[in-house]
């Protein structure tokens, strides 16, 4: 039968329910009502219970039909009979088609089979499907339909709705952890005059009230800083941020970061407090430090391994942190990579250093990736990978080392292939920060004019502890702990191509 076939039948119960007097789509009283999982969980013998849900599954018998009636918390079998319920009620049950949402009042008892089931006394209609749930959903290979219509992928899949589940967990997870560590959750705003924070190409919108351009925030660090010079030493936000850059199976162009602050710290404490936090989410969540991604085994029992970007970035090429961006370039070349070819600027050809180089991290594609202190992973067991000493001309918000300017003091957290974590001891002098974004403007090159965020060059000249500042993407370790290949996976809505029409 044709989809518009089905519609036009369903909209035809829809109006002989009505006429009937049901009242559809208005709210109903729900005084005494109990979720599924509840009933189940607490179950007793001819216990009087008041549920709702969706129906799933359809089998009539004469003069009783059963329904599998499913809710957010589990699925009941419900049982109406023409005795039980009367005859006009029990009639209106060939108006009532599978994805119907129903309430219903009735008595728990368990079948001959062990079924436990409701012996409906009466039930309402609270909302007519005029369209049907898919059928063999699994079988399904337009994958981005999934993404598209999430709610029919909710209903039809479990692992689905599993997933973002244990989303919500990890989150109030690393809430728990930090707030207990005296960390302070703050919102800064996702509205920025001029985008900063992070690199990145950052969506524009106006504000017709003041007449002025604005940017959807690319990372919330600046203001979260500012906030470390008026005194809140320990601060955090789950922010909502916005890149308008390519999307992948690891980059949607809205995303969710923790960014952290602490006053009084440096990149190595960011490394203790990475490393405490995920192990404290894993043993939360999972139970175990221990787990399955994508046919490998994560370890991440401490401690970590460490790598350095500047030797794996010389092992590799060649290249030394104070090499021109023409001999970089050459260097490149003569490994065979052909990326970059032209004319770029030092920080320019090492941001594609650094692309190149985390294919090295990624023992999931890699079979002989690098897992930590020149190690090379077996292809079975996967630990995590803290990369430290960046060349300085990435990491125009770090700190450098006190040997070594063109080095910073910042690292990258790598596990199974995807990167989790960065983090930095915060530059905090003025002088040099104001030094090093006009430096930013003029080697990077931007399409929007970018300019210098003077409001927070002001917020430093007052004077910031020096401090440590780390940064996880939530997405991403929600892929990690639920063995998603895709970011699409861990996230209600991702954004779509349009639809062609």
């Amino acid at each position: 039968m044709e989809l518009s076939e089905i519609i036009a039948q369903r909209k035809a119960k829809f109006e002989r329910l009505s006429a009937k007097g049901a009242n559809l789509y208005y709210n109903q009283p729900f005084t005494g009502r109990i979720n599924i999982g509840e009933a189940r969980q607490n179950f007793q013998e001819g216990r009087s219970i008041n549920i709702a849900g969706r129906i799933i599954a359809r089998r009539s018998h004469g003069k009783a039909v059963f329904l599998d009636l499913k809710d957010s918390t589990g699925k009941i079998q419900l049982y109406l009979r023409l005795d039980f319920v009367g005859e006009e009620k029990f009639n209106t049950l060939e108006d009532i088609d599978i994805a119907d949402i129903i309430s219903v009042k009735g008595e728990l008892f368990k079948t001959h089979a062990g079924e436990l089931t409701v012996k409906a006394e009466d039930f309402v209609v609270l909302a007519k499907a005029l369209r049907p749930l898919p059928e063999k959903w699994h079988g399904l290979k337009d994958v981005e339909l999934r993404y598209r219509q999430r709610y029919l992928d909710l209903i039809a899949n479990e692992e689905v709705g599993k997933v973002f589940l244990m989303r919500s967990r990890i989150i109030r997870t690393i809430r728990n952890f930090l707030d207990d560590k005296g960390f302070l959750e703050v919102e800064t705003p996702m509205m920025h005059p001029i985008p900063g924070g992070a690199a990145g190409r950052p969506f524009k919108t106006h504000h017709n009230e003041y007449d002025s351009d604005l940017y959807l925030r690319i990372a919330p660090e600046l203001y979260l800083k500012q906030l470390l010079v008026g005194g809140l030493d320990k601060v955090y936000e789950i922010n909502r941020s916005f890149r308008n850059e390519g999307v992948s199976t690891k980059h949607n162009p809205e995303f969710t970061m923790l960014e952290v602050y602490r006053a009084y710290a440096n990149y190595e404490d960011m490394m203790q407090l990475a490393e405490e936090l995920i192990i404290y989410v894993a043993k939360e969540v999972l139970g175990d430090l221990s787990f399955l991604y994508q046919g490998k085994t994560v370890e991440l029992s401490p401690p970590w391994q460490r790598r350095s970007f500047a030797e794996l970035v010389k092992e590799k090429f060649g290249i030394e942190p104070d090499d021109e961006a023409p001999v970089m370039l050459k260097k490149l070349q003569s490994k065979g990579f052909t990326q970059g070819a032209g004319s770029l600027t030092r920080s320019q050809v090492a941001k594609l250093i650094e692309d190149i180089l985390e294919q090295d991290m990624n023992p999931v594609r890699n079979t002989k990736a690098i897992t930590g202190e020149g190690k090379i992973s077996n292809g079975v067991n996967v630990t995590p990978v803290f990369v430290t000493d960046y060349f300085t001309n990435l990491c125009p918000l770090a700190k450098t080392k006190k040997d070594n300017s063109l080095i910073s003091e910042r690292f990258e957290l790598y596990v199974a292939g995807l990167e989790i974590g960065n983090a930095y001891s915060e530059l905090n002098d003025p002088i040099e920060q104001k030094r090093r974004f006009e430096v930013e403007i003029k080697e990077m090159g931007t399409d929007e004019k970018k300019a210098i965020d003077e409001d927070f060059v002001l917020a430093l000249e007052h004077g910031m502890p020096p401090a440590g500042g780390l940064g996880i993407g939530i997405d991403r370790l929600v892929m990690l702990f639920t063995g998603q290949p895709s970011i699409r996976d861990v996230i209600l809505f991702p954004l779509l191509r349009s639809e062609q029409k």
